[in-house]
């Protein structure tokens, strides 16, 4: 009996070494993909919603900003009165 219970205490530290082997790499190959996952973002430069829609309305405001300019500049001027 007692080499029987070496064998499976032998057998159970190996399948628990196993696990956590497997485990701490499984760990790993997440962080690992998440990594490149940011780093592929990065690369591409992009922007969060947030940023997006406030450079939205920015653009937004300048373009009836020039509509206004390009308005006035077409009107032609005002003559003055004779007195």
């Amino acid at each position: 009996m007692k080499s029987s219970e070496k064998f499976l205490k032998l057998v159970s530290s190996i399948v628990e070494n196993g696990i956590l082997t497997s485990q701490d790499m499984r760990k790993e190959i997440l962080t690992n993909l998440r990594f490149q996952k940011d780093s592929i973002i990065d690369s591409l430069k992009l922007v969060s919603r947030e940023e997006f829609e406030v450079l939205k309305k920015v653009i937004q405001r300048q373009e009836i900003e020039i509509k206004k300019l390009k308005l006035k500049k077409k009107k032609p001027p005002k003559k003055a009165k004779k007195s």
